[in-house]
């Protein structure tokens, strides 16, 4: 990755090999976290396209918005997506989210990300911006045990233990920005996936909650 503190921490892209032998199969992950043909996308933190390029094939005749803040991960994602036409990439800061990007989504994803980003309620209030009513935000974290129970090619990987989310914490953290639990998908062997729908209004209010969910 580039040296720019915008980065957030411990998130650096993993080297091809582990990352590939990790998730040997992207299409299978898009499609168990309910992303559908036809849908809107924005893979959040595309980083070198190895879900963007699935995601592309998932949707079909929909659209997909490849997003990062490194110009050189971007463009590795294009590489990845060569020959596909459903595709805008744009780089930019994820805090930004909603003044870059000008068009409402179906579904938003940030894979093995979340972790490092300083303020993850004001992230999620930005997604938030960009989702259609009812919009789905998924993200891809790994599970809560120690760094040397997740080894990938012999070796002990993914962020340090402490920076570890269960599902709750994420929800902790998201719920207030506008967004309702939907569900929890496991992604084996050292993955879930928590997928939240934008609230409404009303139920933001059951909540007692004074947020705009946009």
């Amino acid at each position: 990755m580039i040296a720019d503190e915008r980065i957030f921490p411990a998130t650096v892209m993993p080297d091809q090999d582990w990352w590939y032998a990790l998730w040997p199969d992207p299409e299978a992950v898009v499609e168990a976290l309910g992303i559908a043909p036809g849908m809107l996308v924005i893979d959040l933190g595309c980083g070198d396209g190895h879900f963007t390029a699935a995601i592309g094939r998932r949707v079909g005749s929909g659209r997909v918005i490849g997003f990062d803040l490194d110009p050189a991960m971007l463009d590795q994602s294009r590489t990845a997506c060569r020959g596909m036409t459903n595709f805008t990439w744009v780089l930019g800061d994820a805090m930004d989210l909603d003044r870059l990007i000008d068009e409402r989504a179906d579904y938003v994803l940030i894979a093995n990300t979340f972790h490092g980003v300083p303020d993850k309620t004001e992230l999620a209030r930005e997604v938030a911006k960009v989702l259609k009513p009812d919009g789905c935000f998924a993200i891809v974290n790994w599970h809560p045990v120690p760094r040397e129970k997740t080894p990938v090619l012999g070796q002990p990987r993914g962020p340090h233990t402490e920076l570890r989310m269960s599902p709750e914490q994420v929800f902790a953290v998201v719920q207030p920005a506008g967004f309702e639990r939907e569900r929890v998908v496991e992604l084996p062997p050292y993955h879930y996936g928590a997928i939240f729908r934008k609230a409404t209004t009303r139920e933001i209010q059951q909540h007692g909650g004074c947020c705009d969910p946009g």
